[in-house]
């Protein structure tokens, strides 16, 4: 799960999102939060910023890329981020990565490195090592499948809803 980009399709006004994504981090350690910071832009406007709040919060998910993309969410009044750009000043973790992709971000650039983020005692490479390389009967943490009679009953109800909003 290696996510590549290519320096020479980095725009000027993305070297300046990305520039901001890495102060964001950096005043985010001042201020007693992690060293992450991240922004969503949407047609060359940044409509959202965020830090990493996970001690600050008590909150294992509001990583900055997450927080941004919730912040996003809300400004733009959708839970679709199409059309839109994440940058964040390090490669997202597994949680993040997959928050990009449900909320259907177009473009995700980042500048630190998984390897990176290690040096720093954020050692994200074993989440990546478990989805990628481990059985899930190695995982550090039990998963059990309980296949009751009426495991469907709200998919049931979901496809039943004439209102519903698909996504």
């Amino acid at each position: 799960m290696t996510i590549h980009i290519v320096e020479t399709g980095i725009r000027a006004h993305e070297r300046a999102w990305m520039d901001q994504a890495i102060e964001l981090a950096t005043t985010s350690v001042a201020n007693g939060g992690g060293p992450f910071g991240a922004l969503v832009a949407k047609d060359g406007v940044v409509v959202a910023t965020a830090n990493n709040k996970v001690t600050s919060s008590l909150d294992p998910t509001a990583h900055a890329e997450v927080s941004a993309i919730r912040a996003a969410c809300q400004e733009l009044g959708t839970f679709s981020l199409e059309g839109c750009t994440l940058v964040t000043s390090c490669e997202p973790c597994p949680m993040c990565l997959s928050s990009s992709l449900w909320a259907r971000v177009d473009r995700l650039i980042y500048a630190a490195d998984r390897h990176d983020a290690a040096v720093a005692g954020f050692d994200d490479r074993k989440f990546y090592d478990l989805f990628e390389k481990r059985p899930q009967e190695m995982w550090p943490m039990a998963v059990e499948h309980l296949d009751l009679p009426h495991r469907t009953q709200p998919f049931d109800a979901w496809i039943a809803k004439s209102d519903r909003i698909d996504y």
